[in-house]
Parts: C-alpha cells; structure tokens; sequence
C-alpha cells in the first residue's frame, strides 16, 4: 500500500504541537464570570450578587434564616472542617479552600469547596439517594427472564 505522505506530515505537526504542551505546561487559569479568583475576593458583597445567577441572587438578597446565618459564621470563620445541616446555602467565593461535611440524611459527607462549586448549593455537593444496583430477577418474573446466562 502506499503511504499517504500528507497525512504523515500532519500526524508529525500534530504530535509536535501536543509535546510542545507539555513542555510549556499549560494551565488554564480560573475565572469566573470574567473574574479571577484573587478578584472575586476583593469585591464587596454587593458586586458578588450582581454577577451570581438569578436564582442565587434572589436567595441571598433575602435575608438569611437562623441556621444558614449559623453555617455562614462558621465558614467563614473556621480553619476545620464545618459540620452543618444546612443544604439551601450559596456558596459564594470566601468559602473556597474550606472542607465541609455536609448531612444527606444519613451520613455526613465530606468535600473540600472549590472554585467551581460558586453559585451553587451545598446540598448539591451531597447526594441523598443511591444509585440502583439490581440484583437477579425478582418475584413473578416470567420463565424466560429468570434464565441467567453465564459470560
């Protein structure tokens, strides 16, 4: 067969440029909405809320009840790992670095903020249900599908 030289030129310039990436290691640097995250900090509260989504804006205009006030105090001013119940809390930029262990209902579940998570709630970051693990074929299943092959 014949070698299509095209294609090996491409292949060459191709794995030059991905070597070249790594030898510059290349990161992407965080931003959010067009901030850095050094950036972020510095903005005062109300400049925060104006670039948060809708819904997170409207949540944090309101004022925070008894417990979310509780779980934001703690945040911001521990060094260790936050215990809370609290789901239904924006995190917002200050809280990046801390470790959290966050109640799903059964267990406390323990994740470390990070830049990505702002915007968002704790309790997303918790799941509450399992995933589905089936088992063989249950009761008044038909003949046909009690049949378990062996791979």
């Amino acid at each position: 067969m014949p070698v299509n030289k095209q294609a090996s030129v491409k292949s060459i310039k191709r794995k030059a440029r991905k070597s070249q990436k790594v030898i510059l290691g290349r990161t992407r640097e965080f931003s959010y909405r067009g901030y850095s995250m050094e950036e972020l900090l510095k903005l005062p509260d109300e400049e925060i809320l104006e670039i948060l989504p809708s819904r997170a804006r409207r949540s944090l205009s309101r004022e925070m009840n008894h417990d979310q006030k509780a779980a934001h105090k703690a945040l911001l001013g521990s060094e260790q790992n936050v215990k809370t119940h609290v789901r239904d809390l924006i995190i917002i930029p200050k809280y990046v670095g801390k470790v959290v262990e966050l109640y799903n209902g059964n267990s406390y579940v323990k994740f470390e903020v990070k830049q990505e998570m702002i915007g968002h709630y704790l309790g997303e970051f918790a799941q509450t249900r399992k995933t589905v693990k089936h088992s063989g074929p249950g009761v008044g299943a038909t003949r046909s599908s009690k049949f378990m092959p062996l791979k």
